[in-house]
């Protein structure tokens, strides 16, 4: 253990610190591992008393005495055998609750972790790698407390013990088993830091290989696959990946197997200098047969402790690798925090201002690492701004519409609102409170969002509804689902409400998605609704269904609308012209036709007719 720690203080193998981060993440479980380290002690006592007893049994037998002696000898190492059955049965059991504890807190954290970072995180990374580290790499820690922590402390206790009967023995013999002590230590330095360079490789591999697996096990991933024809190709890319994985394996196997066969053998040549030395000093009367014996027996005791400390520190070091990805993670800060002194948004119809506000998309190196994008180094774009002094106010109840060409900024802008990203400069309000002041909870509550491609759960349609709001009634959920134009159809399916959608939804059409996502919007009654281009890649008879729907949706709501056709937000009570991440022009629909600049230069792309007022 000593030397696992050393070596994660090194430049090599794993990071400086990552062993003392392990430790003071498992203090919460002391008082665990108190009762752990006692039964340990406990058990290791009792290892080490049998031979002692064996050797006595010799010299009962040698002496000639009466065979009541060697009875109650032999019942007294039955005793210890049954009851360190016993003891070794409730050391596992304790020492799996400190190791599964731990595993859960650490795996607890990184998810709650995840879920604060910005979007931008997940736009970079891997779903693969990420779902690697809470799975492998978790789990890869989790063998550092069920195994290996039992397995070095139970080690050098029973090697301490070991010495200490085998030195009042006979300190000649322990001294000379302890000659070839030096060929344990030179191959585990070694060898540690070698599987912690193989477990690093492989952490990565599989990493790649679940990454390929997410994205093309899904619909669109698979669909897109085979609209191209690259099953084979991407056969060939797995199959690298794995192959990698497997020669890695082999290759740790027969490395693990040539140091525990190595060590074996000095083990078994120890015991030869036993017997031989023991012999030796038994005949000229130095020893008692039954102290050769028990020396004999303990050397066991202190060999297989030393072999599986040897072996300990390949697997502390690969554990350690395994905690220092993990740490990895909980170590990218989240760029968008809740306020320490954070409020809730403010009761009533919520007006939404955005005041000089400048942006831009965040550097790689502030919301993604490496590791997690499959890249050597990171990305060194990004940071330039994309927003250029947003300012407009849309008074509760309003319906602000944004419009442009694509790439212009419309859906930076609407992403600001609920703080999926934060602004640079300037301010973005919400009856006159910040954002970055209101409370998480009460930002959701207040401000829903309907997006092009609404996203569904692979759940049922109770499921989807309730995400927002899990409390709501039956009643309530039918409503929503009237109101959103889809109560016939769930009613026309197979279980209803408990009928499950598939992955995002690709059991139902578009348009349904689209609806269903509105009655989840409707069921969870916002204040202020985005739509983000919720109509754009509808039929025109999903569209209109769609529509209706959005009308029921806006209804009473301060709403702001990002749209391609203009048809749709004519009767905005003020339209945004976005270009360039800059407003270019702002007023009603008949304002802006009049006024003859972008807007009706937009209006008429789209309908092909001279602009009039409307």
């Amino acid at each position: 253990m000593r030397s696992a720690m050393a070596a994660s203080e090194a430049p090599k193998g794993v990071r400086r610190g990552t062993f003392r981060r392990v430790v003071s993440f498992a203090r919460p479980h002391r008082a665990k591992l108190i009762v752990f380290l006692l039964l340990t002690v406990v058990s290791s006592v009792l290892a080490v008393s049998t031979p002692v007893l064996a050797g006595r049994v010799v010299d009962a037998i040698v002496g000639g005495r009466d065979v009541g002696v060697v009875v109650w000898l032999a019942v007294a190492i039955a005793g210890i055998a049954v009851v360190d059955a016993g003891l070794g049965l409730v050391e596992r059991w304790q020492s799996s609750r400190i190791g599964e504890g731990l595993i859960f807190d650490l795996r607890r954290a990184v998810f709650e972790h995840v879920q604060k970072m910005p979007v931008a995180f997940f736009t970079r990374t891997r779903t693969g790698a990420l779902v690697s580290r809470l799975n492998n790499d978790v789990i890869g820690a989790q063998r550092a407390f069920t195994s290996t922590l039992s397995g070095v402390v139970t080690n050098v206790i029973q090697l301490g013990l070991s010495l200490g009967v085998m030195f009042t023995l006979s300190w000649q013999v322990t001294a000379l088993a302890l000659v070839l002590l030096p060929v344990f230590l030179l191959p585990a330095r070694r060898m540690g830091s070698r599987m912690a360079d193989l477990q690093r490789e492989a952490s990565t591999l599989n990493a790649g290989m679940t990454t390929q697996m997410t994205e093309r096990f899904s619909a669109p991933g698979a669909t897109l696959v085979k609209l191209f024809g690259r099953p084979r190709a991407e056969v060939e890319e797995f199959s690298a990946r794995a192959a990698r994985v497997r020669d890695i394996g082999i290759r740790t196997a027969m490395a693990t197997r040539w140091f525990m066969t190595s060590l074996t053998l000095v083990s078994a040549l120890a015991q030869a200098l036993v017997y031989g030395l023991g012999g030796y000093l038994a005949l000229t009367g130095h020893l008692a047969a039954g102290t050769v014996v028990s020396l004999a027996l303990l050397l066991t005791r202190l060999y297989t402790p030393l072999t599986a400390l040897a072996n300990a520190r390949v697997d502390v070091m690969t554990a350690l690798v395994s905690f220092e990805r993990v740490f990895e993670v909980l170590d990218l800060k989240p760029m968008v925090d809740e306020s320490p002194n954070a409020v809730r948004v403010p009761e009533g119809p919520v007006s939404v201002e955005f005041d000089d506000v400048r942006f831009g998309y965040p550097a790689a190196d502030r919301v993604s690492l490496a590791s997690l994008e499959s890249v050597a180094t990171l990305d060194s774009r990004g940071g330039e701004e994309v927003l250029h002094g947003i300012s407009f106010r849309a008074e509760a109840g309003q319906l602000v519409a944004l419009v442009g060409s694509s790439g212009a900024g419309k859906s930076t802008i609407a992403s600001l609102v609920p703080r999926l990203y934060d602004v640079d400069q300037g301010a973005v309000r919400l009856s006159g409170v910040d954002v970055r002041d209101l409370e998480f909870a009460s930002l959701r509550g207040a401000v829903g969002v309907v997006t092009q491609d609404g996203h569904l759960f692979h759940d049922t349609v109770r499921a989807n509804l309730t995400y927002p709001r899990p409390e709501a009634t039956e009643e309530e959920l039918w409503d929503a689902l009237e109101r959103a134009r889809l109560r016939p159809l769930v009613e026309s399916l197979p279980d209803g409400l408990d009928t499950v959608v598939g992955e995002r939804g690709y059991r139902l059409s578009g348009g349904e998605r689209q609806r269903l996502t509105i009655a989840r919007l409707l069921l969870a009654k916002p204040r202020v609704v985005i739509l983000d281009e919720a109509t754009a890649h509808l039929d025109s008879e999903s569209e209109a269904a769609v529509q209706a729907a959005l009308t029921e949706a806006l209804h009473g709501r301060t709403a702001l609308v990002i749209a391609h056709r203009l048809s749709t937000v004519r009767a905005a009570d003020q339209i945004l012209v976005v270009e360039a991440g800059e407003v270019v022009e702002r007023g009603t629909h008949a304002e802006l036709l009049a006024a003859d600049g972008r807007y009706a230069d937009l209006y008429r792309t789209q309908f092909d007719e001279a602009p009039t007022a409307v």
